[in-house]
């Protein structure tokens, strides 16, 4: 299923009322329990030259992260975020994304994420504890 911006979401990665956002968009697989998103990133969210700031590539990972909440159907925050900075995450080539649910404990949901090349190589990766919050309203 892909996972377009919500045209009323002002959310800075992924909604789509958000005029400066990045407005991701990614595609969940319920068979694999995993979301995935294949990018681009524009030089206007470079860090040094030809390098994607590293706050956004966490914002890439906390997003991915995020939407791994979809699976149980409840509403999370990020309450902790930690990113292993691998390798420069290059400007304007394609890099893909993928988050997984990896443990649960009580209203603790811990997810994974990483960002690799088009060759497979790992440039990123993330681990996140969200809290659940309940099922949205």
């Amino acid at each position: 299923m892909r996972l377009e911006p919500n045209p009323t979401n002002t959310c800075f990665g992924c909604g789509g009322a958000n005029a400066r956002g990045m407005k991701l968009t990614f595609e969940q697989d319920d068979a694999a329990r995993c979301i995935r998103g294949k990018f681009r990133i524009a030089e206007q969210y470079a860090g040094g030259p030809g390098m994607v700031h590293g706050g956004i590539i966490a914002t890439l990972l906390d997003e991915a992260m995020g939407k791994v909440n979809r699976f149980r159907g409840v509403r999370a925050v990020t309450a902790e975020l930690k990113i292993d900075y691998v390798r420069p995450v290059p400007v304007g080539q394609e890099i893909f994304i993928e988050a997984r649910e990896v443990e649960v404990a009580g209203r603790n949901l811990y997810h994974e994420g990483e960002i690799r090349d088009g060759r497979g190589d790992l440039l990123a990766r993330g681990r996140a504890r969200f809290v659940n919050l309940g099922r949205p309203s």
